[in-house]
């Protein structure tokens, strides 16, 4: 499906840059939106029912990007993303419309959290969060999991550099951590 498909995303516009990091080239891109904005929640006015759907925003996002969780990992998780999401500091939420459809949690120049929905994946979503950490809140550091190598590749591209592996996630969880450090500034035209 092209873009320009999208009912969603027609008329808002905006420039992002990629940076590969093979070639250490920058390309332009083009992204064009209507209804998109990113709005930052402040943990004390943070629903039971806004939580509910960021909840099913990650859920969503986990199940098409997380394949090496089972359905009983997802459920165990849940409560810990649930929790997570109530109690980080700084929480910006992407709307399409009055929908959420994805969220991005900062604590202590760290990215603790960026999941969109999968209907928004590639969009340039992602990355217009990230640029915004960076210039906004001086972001250094994300952990990865090891066996979702698009994240990887995604933080990559960001500029990030894993510089520390852990055999297990913060929870003690058998999922293989990758700590990155940013490294150098993405590119932009």
């Amino acid at each position: 499906m092209r873009l320009s498909q999208l009912p969603s995303l027609r008329d808002w516009r905006f420039y992002s840059a990629i940076l590969l990091a093979e070639t250490q080239e920058c390309v332009s891109t083009t992204f064009r939106r209507t209804h998109v904005n990113i709005k930052s929640s402040e943990k004390s006015k943070r629903s039971p029912e806004l939580t509910a759907k960021l909840l099913s925003v990650w859920e969503a996002s986990v199940r098409a990007s997380h394949h090496f969780l089972t359905e009983t990992d997802i459920t165990r998780l849940a409560p810990q993303a649930e929790e997570a999401l109530r109690q980080i500091e700084i929480l910006w939420i992407v709307e399409d419309g009055l929908r959420p459809i994805g969220f991005m949690g900062v604590q202590e120049r760290k990215i603790e959290m960026l999941f969109l929905h999968p209907d928004y994946f590639r969009k340039g979503l992602g990355k217009e969060l990230a640029r915004r950490a960076f210039d906004e809140l001086g972001v250094e550091f994300v952990d990865v999991n090891e066996q979702n190598p698009a994240a990887r590749m995604f933080y990559e591209r960001m500029g990030f550099k894993v510089f520390k592996r852990d055999e297990t996630d913060s929870e003690g969880n058998p999922f293989p951590i990758l700590e990155m450090k940013r490294t150098r500034k993405p590119c932009r035209k």
